[in-house]
């Protein structure tokens, strides 16, 4: 065997081996998205069955251990006792109620701890031995400190309806899922370049532009449903295509300055979120049909129609969700959805520009 026979062998080996890593890699990322997808689900029902509140303080350690006994559920309770939303709201509650609320919040503080775990440890475990590629790192080891900053971003949401509001800032609850699905997002990107991709050309030039334009919308519509989360907004005006009987309701800027009725105005939030749908919907529609002008039968094209059929799923379970006044099933089956549409568009995005570059050695031939 030559000297230039065994490097070319030797680099089969590495390339070989560098695939198997990606392999277990890409399952790690897998669990850690599947893990996040669970998280906002029951972050969802926790909000929707107004449980965010019922612990009312920051044990990022001891707070693993629930109540065990009478006396821990009664103390636990108490100080629940002494937030206005039970003062308000809930004054009739009993301990046995008060449980119902506890154990959805219980539960989605116990998954935002465990993720931590389900990321950092194979993290630290694939970097000392060499499986995780060096461009990937330190992006990971940034996504393990935004979801460190995203427990403390979640505390400063509930410390928003401890004192003087009966839920928490619909500000910060926005804030807090939007990291979150950045989380998800960046998850994805990296899984996704890990794996092959397709040599098909891209549809035209902009198209990747295109898809990256589509998957931002996707996150800015799911930052404008978690202010009609936190407004309840969903509540209000449960008819379609009609809203208040209009196409166009009125008083849509009756509060002053008039940039904050965005925010706080139940019906203009619940208004610009459904034209955050037809523009998505509109977007996806295009991108479908220019990329099967230029490319059919590629793989592009093949994605943009999934995409869009994803799409108008998504529409028709938030129209279903509304006009049903917003039943609890259907509010999480629609916040999943956005998720999925959300991890598709990124993988979609990520086809575009395709996989990392295998990092093997190469050595010419002499």
């Amino acid at each position: 065997m030559s000297a230039t026979d065994a490097v070319i062998i030797d680099v089969l080996k590495q390339t070989k081996r560098q695939e198997r890593d990606r392999k277990a890699v890409r399952i790690w990322l897998g669990v850690v998205i599947f893990t996040l997808f669970c998280l906002v689900l029951v972050g969802g029902a926790t909000r929707l069955t107004d449980s965010g509140l019922s612990i009312t303080e920051w044990k990022p350690i001891h707070g693993v251990i629930p109540p065990l006994n009478a006396a821990e559920w009664e103390e636990e309770f108490q100080l629940y006792q002494r937030i206005p939303q039970y003062q308000e709201v809930n004054k009739d509650m009993t301990v046995d109620e008060f449980k119902s609320i506890f154990w959805w919040e219980w539960a989605h503080r116990f998954l935002a701890r465990s993720i931590g775990l389900i990321f950092a440890l194979p993290l630290a475990f694939f970097w000392f031995t060499g499986r995780i590629e060096r461009r990937i790192r330190w992006p990971l080891v940034g996504l393990l400190a935004l979801g460190g900053f995203q427990g403390f971003v979640g505390w400063w949401m509930v410390s928003s309806g401890l004192s003087k509001l009966v839920s928490v800032s619909q500000y910060r609850l926005a804030v807090h899922l939007t990291i979150a699905c950045l989380i998800f997002a960046a998850s994805v990107w990296i899984m996704r370049g890990l794996a092959p991709h397709s040599k098909d050309p891209a549809p035209t030039s902009n198209s990747h532009w295109a898809a990256a334009g589509i998957a931002f919308l996707v996150l800015f519509q799911i930052y404008l449903g978690a202010l009609v989360a936190g407004l309840d907004a969903g509540l209000s005006y449960t008819t379609w295509p009609l809203m208040d009987g209009a196409i166009i309701p009125g008083d849509l800027f009756i509060q002053q300055p008039w940039w904050i009725n965005l925010f706080e105005n139940p019906k203009t939030v619940q208004f610009v979120h459904r034209c955050g749908a037809y523009l998505l919907w509109a977007a996806t529609l295009l991108h479908m049909i220019v990329s099967l002008a230029k490319a059919p039968g590629t793989t592009h094209a093949r994605r943009s129609v999934v995409l869009f059929l994803l799409v108008c799923v998504q529409a028709i379970i938030g129209i279903s969700t509304l006009v049903m006044q917003v039943p609890l099933h259907m509010a999480l089956t629609h916040q999943g959805m956005a998720l999925v549409v959300l991890g598709f568009a990124v993988a979609h995005w990520r086809g575009f520009i395709g996989e990392y570059p295998l990092q093997t050695a190469i050595v010419e031939r002499s």
